[in-house]
């Protein structure tokens, strides 16, 4: 097939409209349940104050602000793609927000801007009497402003609006990479996402990753978990070393959730069987390197020990177990020093390429 083939084949495949509508009518819109903002994506979304307060008062000034994408579903139902900080933060300043249990949040309060200094304080308000409230014109001339939608129709490519999802909130600094798979397992899957949740918060699996609250709060404990599930589902023989290893995460990912014989039960247990294995044998030193000279571990958590071992290990958890605690520690320490932990952890490595020699190496030592 050649590239024209392609583009053509494609773009049939993807059908879109665009058109401006008011801020009024998505508030309706919202209201009547015909928009969909997904309230469990909101956790992911981190505008502070002043950012919603700009937002506001570009509306007020008729500066353009950038399209919002959505998806049309099921009985025309629109669901937010890409724009759902901008649709929550004009929801939230109204007064119509719901959170994920349906319950209204607080109507936000503006700052002060360069420009109109007098926001400070401004709220939406209906009360006429309240000096913080914008007045009816105010009101009236935020809701006629009108923003740009564009639709992705409902006869498109199935997989189109994840993928879209992923391309317009990829480059933005306000998700991590982990963030958007979250919202992807929820726009797929949310059962799935809520399996995901559950493994997480396990004890032995949080006692072996001593993360940084950073880190937590940009769901690497998502990610750790993700990964596991990937690296024991991947056909790891037809891995392309010369890959993203973010793209192929999320790509793996979807193609657990979507493969109906995937073993959600049988893989949860193994999971819970193996952090608890990791955890009893050495708590969070278990993914540290061991050094020789100080006969310790240390240092910070590495991905390459997390993946030799958990492969190493859940790939033969019956084995390892009925060998003793301490000669399994001796084999963990070992590892260290071998040249095919060097080899594959070595500066400038691809990190798939990597993993496959890990996995490869997890393989034979345990």
């Amino acid at each position: 097939m050649t590239l024209k083939d392609e583009i053509e084949k494609k773009s049939k495949e993807i059908q879109t409209d665009s058109y401006s509508m008011s801020i009024g009518e998505l508030i309706n819109m919202y209201k009547e349940k015909e928009l969909q903002v997904q309230p469990d994506f909101q956790r992911f979304f981190r505008w502070n104050d002043n950012q919603k307060t700009r937002l506001i008062e570009s509306i007020l000034l008729g500066i353009p602000i950038p399209p919002i994408f959505v998806a049309q579903g099921e009985g025309g139902i629109w669901d937010v793609i890409d724009g759902l900080q901008r649709l929550s933060t004009i929801l939230e300043f109204v007064g119509v927000l719901k959170n994920e249990n349906d319950v209204l949040k607080p109507p936000s309060v503006l700052g002060k801007t360069k420009f109109l200094p007098s926001l400070e304080g401004k709220m939406w308000n209906n009360s006429e009497e309240a000096e913080n409230s914008f007045t009816s014109e105010q009101r009236i001339d935020f809701k006629r402003a009108k923003l740009d939608i564009n639709i992705i129709k409902r006869n498109s490519d199935a997989d189109a609006k994840y993928e879209l999802f992923q391309r317009l909130n990829t480059g933005g600094t306000a998700l991590s990479p982990q963030e958007i798979r979250n919202c992807l397992m929820i726009m797929l899957d949310k059962g799935f996402y809520e399996w995901v949740v559950d493994l997480k918060e396990d004890e032995n699996f949080t006692g072996c990753l001593p993360l940084t609250e950073k880190q937590a709060s940009q769901q690497e404990y998502m990610e750790y978990v993700i990964r596991f599930l990937v690296y024991r589902y991947c056909d790891v023989s037809k891995i392309n070393v010369q890959d993203d290893i973010g793209e192929y995460l999320t790509e793996q990912m979807i193609e657990i959730i979507e493969n109906g014989s995937f073993d959600r039960e049988k893989e949860g247990e193994v999971f819970k069987e193996t952090f608890s294995y990791l955890n009893s044998l050495l708590a969070d030193d278990i993914f540290k390197k061991f050094d020789t000279n100080k006969q310790k571990f240390g240092g910070p958590l590495l991905i390459g020990s997390f993946e030799l071992l958990t492969t190493g290990i859940s790939n033969n958890l019956d084995n390892v177990k009925t060998k003793p605690k301490e000669e399994i520690k001796e084999i963990v320490k070992g590892i260290y020093d071998g040249e095919a932990f060097a080899q594959a952890t070595k500066p400038g490595t691809k990190p798939l390429n990597r993993f496959k020699k890990l996995f490869k190496l997890g393989g034979e030592v345990f």
